[in-house]
């Protein structure tokens, strides 16, 4: 297998298995088959790429249901790939100290209390102002560039790379350093990239240790500082883990769902892009709304079982392995009604699962809320007649990515 696994039901294990994929449904759907599966078996068998026989969710009810309940583990450790390219010589490992994600209690809330408050909605209403700025400067430069451009680079990633480096104190020379190692960290491909994407994690973990080093000599109104000279510190180590996570969390997945909302837009509902043109008071529920309907995020939450759990009346046993798809969830006709349409109007669009669900649900939201809210009005704003370069035909997804997206978006106005 290489970006597939394969998923049947318990009493089908026999028969021919359906076929897990991170291929979507033309720019915009979940992976094809999904669907389909939702309605006949919402949690089913799935095939892991080192051969344990594990469980994917696709429904809603039962994706919160696993998400919930304690008796599934986050432990990295515990963990089997979904994904060949995924492997690590040796077998999972423990998650390195601080990156919460990828641990149960106590740890988990020991380390995510450390930080929750930087990214509380208080502090993002406090933050507005600066994003706003951030944004008019990305605006500004492509209309001094002029047309056309691709929306990804030029506009897309700068704004929330920028918002999570100065929120961490990651130095301005730092930075394209750290988006080159990122890229290469989070890129699975055929043909095995596990070193690769080894040593771009050993090159973020040395950056993040020299910025740990430098924020104890010289601190300053960052997170890290606060970290590494609170009454309590961390060690270096645990900074250097918990950097990298706010660095991964509050960066790639927000530039992927606003290019990915952007282009929704632009190619399939211009008449959504009119009426947010028209009426900027509509961005808040279309935020809502698109991160349900994209819903960005490639596979997973993982989680393990630690003990028999009886879910959708099916037994989930021991140590077995449950992947969710959060994009076939958040189209599960038993909680959204016509789930494949855009609809701005959507009364429930709040209760997606884009961000996960309970105790492990994404801390870096309200971030992520806060920019796409921000960057999509002014974007509308300062281009209203903004359109694509290019015929949607030619556009195309990035493979083999933990965060659906398109190769680039040219863009004209």
């Amino acid at each position: 297998m290489t970006h597939q696994a394969q998923a049947v039901s318990r009493e089908e294990e026999q028969e021919a298995p359906v076929v897990y994929t991170t291929e979507r449904e033309g720019l915009f759907g979940p992976p094809p088959g999904l669907a389909r599966l939702n309605e006949r078996q919402p949690l089913a068998r799935m095939r892991y790429a080192d051969g344990h026989l594990g469980w994917l969710v696709t429904g809603y009810p039962e994706a919160r249901a696993v998400l919930a309940d304690e008796r599934f583990s986050s432990r990295a450790e515990l963990r089997h790939p979904p994904l060949s390219a995924m492997r690590e010589e040796g077998g999972p490992r423990p998650a390195p100290p601080g990156v919460f994600a990828m641990m149960d209690e106590p740890a988990h809330r020991r380390y995510r209390r450390l930080v929750s408050a930087e990214f509380s909605v208080r502090r993002m209403r406090l933050l507005a102002s600066w994003i706003g700025q951030v944004t008019e400067e990305r605006l500004a430069a492509m209309e001094a560039g002029g047309p056309p451009v691709d929306l990804h680079t030029a506009f897309s990633v700068p704004i929330p790379l920028r918002v999570i480096c100065e929120m961490l104190g990651v130095p301005l020379g730092e930075r394209g350093r750290f988006l080159r190692d990122i890229e290469q960290w989070s890129t699975f491909r055929d043909g095995g990239n596990v070193g690769e994407r080894r040593e771009a994690f050993a090159q973020l973990a040395a950056s993040m240790g020299r910025l740990v080093a430098l924020k104890r000599a010289e601190p300053g109104d960052d997170i890290l500082s606060g970290l590494v000279h609170a009454r309590d510190p961390v060690t270096d180590e645990e900074a250097s883990g918990l950097a990298f996570m706010l660095l991964v969390a509050g960066f790639d997945s927000i530039a992927a769902q606003l290019t990915m909302s952007v282009a929704v837009l632009l190619t399939e509902r211009p008449d959504l892009h009119a009426a947010l043109r028209a009426d900027p008071g509509l961005t808040d529920a279309a935020v809502e709304e698109l991160l349900r309907f994209l819903s960005v995020t490639q596979h997973g939450p993982l989680r393990t079982a630690l003990q028999d759990v009886e879910i959708g009346g099916q037994v989930i046993r021991k140590g077995e392995n449950v992947m969710i798809s959060l994009s076939a969830a958040n189209r599960d006709p038993r909680r959204f009604a016509d789930p494949h349409r855009l609809d701005l109007g959507r009364a429930n669009a709040m209760s997606h699962l884009a961000f996960g669900y309970g105790s492990h649900q994404c801390l870096a939201q309200q971030l992520a809320r806060t920019e796409l809210r921000i960057a999509l009005a002014a974007l509308l704003r300062r281009f209203p007649a903004l359109r694509p370069a290019v015929p949607p035909g030619e556009l195309s997804v990035r493979p083999n990515r933990p965060f659906h997206r398109l190769q680039e978006l040219p863009v004209a106005w």
